[in-house]
């Protein structure tokens, strides 16, 4: 019996996961036994709320497009489902919505949290006994997913910070002598330091930037921070820093962690970079510049990575042909079969082995003083941000008819 689809984006974008739905949507119109393929508008709030696109009234045009296209076309969200023994309802009212609009195929694109709700809806539909195919698709720019050799989202960003991070330095350089004489970048990573470690690849260019790079793996010691800002500025003229939001001091504590928390209850970050520029003002009179990469690294298309956006395409792709299979509570992940050159191959794995769990930077890719990343590091890192993607002529993205489904059951609140 032919049933239909359900795809979502959860937690925080990237400049490829459009390139998941996009081959969601285009793989399931192979198969004969998946009807239509519904879009959550705002993640698994579009299950609750019952508010489902129709993705067969967009044009094949707008869906191929997507690949392309920054940021998350149907809308994503933040929002953690409790357990099922503390909130049964939410999951009740999840199938009551499925069995109303033939829903047979779940597709929750996102990172760590994102593969607990899979895993979660995996789970109380077989209890509930609703025949249910759910699939996790990989999606996270902080390369934290387990088991996963990287993450679709990080290779792009990835690409971006090492860009930016050359070509700030060579800025940083010309203007030493009379101006600024150290710059701190600050990227995304709250408790991994995939991003800001894989900035060490811009070391193989003039000017050999950054000079000293911060891990969540590594606790920040002001004092040995310091000396190694004043020492490098001393003996090259200027000091580049790439640091990670989620870095740490010797008690365990964010240097920047407000006193707001996020949908998940982690502890909004973002501040590294002032408070670092300031300790230099401070402590070193130094004259420096700061910046934050924010969501500018996250959404930078213009400079995806094209291993990057295939990667994303192909876990996609694949997530359809597993459900198709009669797979259940599993993601596509991707496994690297070769360095050089560079081959990998997409496989399936259980969610348990890898909702919730984190991984960290390995302790063979950081360097002994703890400022910096081994050669290891940079073999692993190179290879994800090759490949150019197709440029635009316009940056202009349709809207998109984004037609919704007409609702059939109660409201939900």
């Amino acid at each position: 019996m032919k049933k239909n689809a359900f795809y979502a984006q959860s937690g925080g974008v990237t400049s490829v996961i459009n390139a998941s739905a996009s081959a969601v949507i285009l793989e399931a119109k192979k198969y004969p036994q998946i009807g239509k393929v519904f879009a959550g508008k705002n993640g698994i709030l579009g299950a609750l709320r019952e508010e489902l696109i129709d993705t067969s009234k967009e044009s094949k045009k707008f869906i191929e497009d997507l690949q392309f296209r920054p940021g998350g076309v149907f809308g994503s969200c933040r929002y953690k489902l409790k357990g099922i023994d503390e909130s049964l309802n939410e999951y009740l009212r999840l199938i009551e919505v499925f069995k109303a609009h033939n829903i047979g195929y779940f597709f929750y694109n996102g990172g760590n949290d994102s593969a607990d709700t899979a895993l979660k809806i995996s789970q109380i539909s077989k209890k509930l006994n609703y025949p249910l195919q759910c699939i996790a698709i990989p999606k996270t720019v902080d390369n934290d997913l387990a088991v996963t050799d990287c993450c679709p989202g990080f290779g792009s960003v990835a690409k971006y910070v090492v860009t930016s991070t050359i070509e700030a330095a060579l800025d940083v350089e010309s203007m030493c002598e009379t101006s600024t004489k150290v710059f701190v970048l600050e990227v995304m990573g709250r408790h991994a330091g995939w991003i800001a470690g894989s900035s060490v690849l811009a070391q193989d260019s003039h000017p050999g930037a950054p000079h000293i790079i911060l891990l969540p793996e590594v606790t920040f010691n002001q004092q040995r921070f310091l000396a190694k800002v004043k020492k490098t500025v001393k003996e090259n003229g200027f000091c580049v820093v790439v640091a990670s939001e989620g870095i740490k001091d010797a008690k365990g504590k964010f240097l920047a962690e407000s006193n707001s928390k996020d949908a998940f209850g982690h502890s909004q970050l973002g501040g590294v970079a002032p408070r670092l520029a300031g300790l230099i003002n401070q402590k070193l009179k130094i004259k420096n510049h700061w910046a934050v990469a924010d969501y500018l690294q996250r959404s930078a298309s213009h400079l995806s990575s094209g291993v990057d956006r295939k990667q994303a395409f192909e876990v996609g792709k694949k997530a359809v042909q597993y459900a198709v299979e009669g797979m259940n509570g599993v993601m596509p992940i991707i496994k690297r079969t070769s360095n050089t050159p560079y081959r990998w191959q997409v496989v399936s794995e259980r969610l348990n082995k890898i909702a919730n769990v984190e991984k960290k930077l390995p302790a063979s890719f950081i360097s002994k003083d703890g400022f910096g990343l081994t050669n290891k590091a940079k073999a692993y890192f190179q290879p994800l941000i090759e490949g150019e993607v197709q440029s635009r002529k316009k940056m202009i993205y349709e809207s998109g008819k984004m037609q919704m489904v007409a609702k059939k059951l109660r409201p939900w609140s």
